[in-house]
């Protein structure tokens, strides 16, 4: 008999699996991602292993899932062997069904990228790969702390646009010393080279990174509150005219080649996080649960070699907390969120009047389908706006 699935409010918007690899070549001073560089190297063998394992218990958490994403992140998942991505991707389908238009993401660096290893990448079953080009001038890109250089970032895009149907690149703004009209040019080449998708962030010094150190030291500035929605306009005015309109705070891209595996975040849907400090939110017959693996690579081989999983943190959500957690992804969205989803999780509905108030300070805006979305003016300004909604 198939196991019975629990229904949930935003069942229809997927289920994904992504695949943490945490390792990198070197560690980039504002990343407060959980990567880790191995100069001894990596056993790849070993870490696979251990991956087939840890899913191999979550699959028997939720059996029965139609897979529609996979998303390898890191770090840097382009320094994996395509025979590693290749047992991985085939763990996944030996767990769960997947979709014969699932698609299959992996990140990659610039410097990291070789046109053998990408056909191998794609004979493993990536359909899509995430570039993290991050700069196109040299000399922001060594400030970012970057190992490519312009060069090697174009020569990528260029194997990658090859090798691949589906193709994304990273770039962030806000940078020491730019300024608007360095950016709109910048953009502007992007996007010539860009063949469907952007992921354009805006800098943020996070506490722990060099930057952090730097910039508490003053030796770093970085663009200040009035120029950085500066450039946050430039970005959205420039993608919207070159037919990249803005889907989610920091993506654009063609109409249908939103990435699928993020959109699935953004609305709610169910994921399995797997490999060392990966989040997961599952739905399970006792209810809908986040989970956190172990941080640190070695523990999570060690915890996962013992227990068969690296899962350190399991917690059970409950009304209120999912739906937040909806509310602050799906506002994210130009499209928004349904109101009846969130009164469904919350147990009662979003208070129509401030949903008027906030209309009416065009910070919200009520679309035709029923659905509220974050205005252009309420998007900068989010987290106050989800605090205000949520109240």
């Amino acid at each position: 008999m198939p196991p019975t699935i629990p229904d949930h409010p935003t069942r229809d918007a997927g289920f994904g699996v992504y695949l943490h690899w945490p390792f990198c070549a070197a560690k980039c001073p504002y990343c407060d991602f959980n990567s880790h560089v191995r100069h001894a190297g990596v056993d790849e063998a070993r870490f696979l292993t251990a991956f087939r394992a840890e899913m191999a218990h979550v699959a028997g958490r939720v059996p029965g899932r139609v897979v529609t994403s996979v998303f390898l992140g890191g770090g840097t998942p382009s320094l994996m062997r395509p025979e590693t991505v290749a047992g991985l991707l085939d763990a996944v389908a030996n767990h769960w069904s997947v979709a014969p238009d699932a698609e299959i993401t992996l990140e990659a660096n610039p410097s990291s990228v070789e046109a053998g290893r990408f056909q191998g990448y794609r004979t493993a079953g990536v359909n899509r790969v995430s570039l993290g080009v991050q700069a196109l001038d040299d000399a922001s890109l060594k400030t970012l702390g970057r190992l490519h250089n312009a060069a090697e970032a174009f020569t990528a895009i260029r194997i990658a646009q090859t090798t691949f149907a589906r193709t994304s690149f990273d770039l962030i703004y806000a940078r020491p010393g730019q300024s608007p009209d360095a950016w709109r040019a910048e953009l502007t080449e992007a996007i010539g080279r860009a063949a469907e998708h952007l992921s354009l962030y805006q800098l943020t010094i996070e506490p722990g990174t060099p930057f952090y150190g730097l910039a508490a030291a003053g030796k770093l500035v970085i663009p200040d509150e009035d120029v950085a929605r500066a450039l946050y306009d430039v970005t959205q005015e420039v993608c919207a005219a070159a037919g990249l309109p803005a889907y989610e705070i920091s993506n654009h891209a063609r109409p249908g080649a939103e990435a699928r595996h993020n959109l699935l975040y953004w609305r709610y849907g169910e994921y399995a996080g797997i490999g060392p400090g990966a989040h997961g939110r599952l739905v399970t017959t006792g209810g809908r649960i986040g989970t956190v693996t172990e941080r640190s690579p070695e523990g999570w081989l060690a915890r996962v070699e013992a227990k068969g999983h690296g899962i350190a943190e399991t917690e059970t959500l409950d009304a209120a907390a999912q739906a937040d957690e909806f509310l602050v992804m799906g506002l994210r969205l130009t499209e928004g969120i349904a109101p009846a989803r969130y009164a469904v999780l919350k147990g009662r509905p979003l208070d129509s009047e401030r949903i008027t108030a906030l209309v009416q300070d065009g910070l919200l805006a009520r679309r035709p389908d029923g659905r509220i979305a974050a205005t252009a003016t309420g998007a900068p300004v989010l987290n106050a706006l989800v605090a205000e909604l949520a109240r």
